[in-house]
């Protein structure tokens, strides 16, 4: 048993998961990665069917790219969202954006769609890992801003994307997290009992 608080843990957690995917994508064959998340997998195509509003991120430095799934859902009739951090306190809304919109920068080192963009309530959220655990636990950058947007959009399905890597046995989860129901990392679809 560990000494440390659980916020400890994560915080150690976190570090260790961040050097772990910053290695793994260095690493990585240009190919491989250029080609890595294009292409959704039909557990997930089936999964988003009833979706409307399929909310991605813009991947920074070695994140999983989500904005790659963009092309693909525009050519299933979705309408994609990106985040727009609102605060420093956890805010963040949801933004339309066609693919092609020009971005502006956000807080974090962030960009979303610019002012003529509305915002949109999504039916799908597709957020960044740091770890994850087969559990559906995530370990998020540690601000709250997807823990905020899956309370606030109870009924999104959430589905983590990461690096096959960011995987780890177990993910510390506080009593306020909710579990994602599906995982997407370069090599496989992990999805929960309640996808």
């Amino acid at each position: 048993m560990s000494d440390q608080s659980p916020a400890a843990d994560k915080v150690s957690l976190r570090a260790m998961a961040r050097q772990r995917r910053r290695e793994f994508v260095t690493a990585l064959d240009p190919f491989a990665h250029r080609f890595a998340f294009k292409a959704m997998p039909s557990p997930l195509v089936r999964s988003l069917a009833d979706a409307h509003v399929v909310a991605l991120y813009m991947g920074l430095d070695d994140e999983a790219p989500a904005q790659r799934l963009a092309p693909q859902l525009l050519a299933m009739g979705k309408v994609v969202a990106l985040p727009r951090v609102l605060d420093r306190l956890g805010g963040m809304d949801f933004l339309a954006w066609n693919g092609d919109d020009t971005l502006v920068p956000g807080l974090y080192g962030t960009s979303h769609p610019g002012a003529a963009s509305a915002p949109v309530s999504p039916d799908a959220i597709m957020a960044p890992l740091v770890a994850f655990d087969r559990a559906m636990n995530r370990l998020g950058q540690g601000g709250g801003y997807y823990d905020r947007a899956f309370a606030r959009f109870p009924d999104a399905l959430r589905i983590g994307m990461g690096w096959s890597v960011q995987e780890l046995d177990a993910v510390p989860a506080d009593p306020w997290d909710l579990p994602l129901h599906m995982i997407l990392t370069e090599v496989e679809m992990i999805e929960g009992t309640e996808a």
